[in-house]
């Protein structure tokens, strides 16, 4: 086989796991990052059982393990009374029954263990799409600075504002779905309430509404996330600037350990939470996407990042052993096997009862991407 050279918009989470996968077959492959440089900014990621399993075969997953929590439990409360409506055991029993445990981590940390992977020379920064055109030897990218690439083939992991689903299927805005959510760490030693050891979410009054801790940091800090209807703010960002004495008065009557958490809270972001409906295609000729750019997802069911992995660890199997010539084929085999998943996973975020009262975990945390 002749390797192909990829090219690969978007040097995340997804797009850096899809080139380890690209590069275990053989293929070279380049990032481009918008970016100029990537800092130490964003949200904390819930990383279940389907998604380390998928890393552990990409070969990062003793690096996440060196940073990571793993909790014990998953744990479901009413928000009012506290009571548990649902308890599934993690840790060495997930290991059991999934083949690896869930880990909760900081985004920089698996972006770290994932770009370690490559080569140093592997992503180039400052490099935003402008245009994409398919050539009968390939893909054309034009960037903003002027520059352009040549390649066999171009991935679109470059988020829920993807220009490569742009240059597919043409112009198309997000959907806001009226919800905001608020994102803090606290230091563990600062609270004073039971499993924080746990993935532990809080059901809120309506679905929209809910509280999600989970350890951070081997157990050192606890990450806190809210969500809570709000039809006039629409800013999207990980970075700006929240009130945490707003935090606390949303859920001012939520049960005195949920506003426990919140009390401890000193910084806080804020960010409104956008989607699109499942497409019916992803790929056309030489061109694919993957991750939020193909399927943006409430953080609901904590899936975002697990798909995007999946998706990553998929695509690179359907292209193994592929020439130039079966690119378009192979990539219509990889969202074929991912579109119906990936498509339930966001409609069942969006709708948010998932585990609320119990039931089957299994069809999430037992998908396997290496043979599936």
């Amino acid at each position: 086989m002749t390797a192909l050279t990829i090219g690969i918009s978007g040097a995340g989470i997804g797009g850096a796991a899809a080139a380890i996968a690209l590069r275990a077959q053989g293929h070279e492959v380049v990032l481009f990052e918008q970016a100029a440089e990537f800092y130490r900014i964003g949200a904390d990621i819930n990383l279940t059982p389907n998604a380390v399993r998928a890393l552990d075969g990409l070969g990062v997953g003793e690096k996440l393990r060196e940073t990571a929590a793993r909790p014990t439990y998953r744990i479901s409360r009413l928000w009012d009374s506290g009571e548990e409506t649902s308890r599934l055991e993690m840790a060495d029993t997930a290991v059991e029954k999934y083949g690896a445990p869930q880990l909760t981590i900081h985004r920089a940390d698996l972006l770290t263990a994932l770009l370690s992977s490559l080569p140093a020379d592997a992503v180039r920064f400052g490099k935003k799409v402008e245009c994409v055109e398919e050539l009968n030897a390939g893909v054309y990218i034009q960037f903003t600075d002027g520059s352009e690439f040549r390649c066999d083939a171009l991935i679109g992991a470059d988020g829920i504002h993807s220009a490569i689903r742009t240059s597919l299927f043409g112009q198309d805005s997000p959907e806001f779905t009226g919800i905001v959510s608020y994102r803090s760490v606290v230091p563990s030693d600062r609270l004073d309430i039971p499993n924080l050891d746990a993935f532990t979410k809080w059901w809120g009054p309506v679905p929209e509404m809910q509280i999600v801790t989970f350890p951070l940091n081997r157990g050192r800090d606890t990450f806190i996330f809210a969500t809570t209807p709000q039809d006039d703010w629409h800013h999207e960002s990980w970075t700006m600037a929240g009130d945490p004495d707003e935090l606390r008065e949303v859920y001012r009557d939520f049960h005195p350990e949920a506003r426990a958490l919140l009390a401890a809270c000193t910084d806080v972001t804020k960010s409104a939470l956008y989607v699109r409906e499942p497409l019916p295609a992803w790929s056309r000729g030489a061109v694919t996407i993957l991750g939020d750019a193909a399927h943006p997802m409430v953080p609901f069911m904590a899936q975002g990042a697990c798909m995007a992995i999946e998706d990553a660890v998929v695509l690179g199997r359907a292209m193994a052993g592929v020439a130039r010539d079966g690119v378009a084929q192979a990539f219509l085999r990889y969202e074929e096997a991912r579109k119906a998943r990936t498509a339930k996973v966001q409609r069942g975020s969006r709708g948010n009862e998932w585990l609320k009262a119990g039931g089957n975990a299994d069809w999430v945390y037992g998908y396997d991407a290496w043979t599936a």
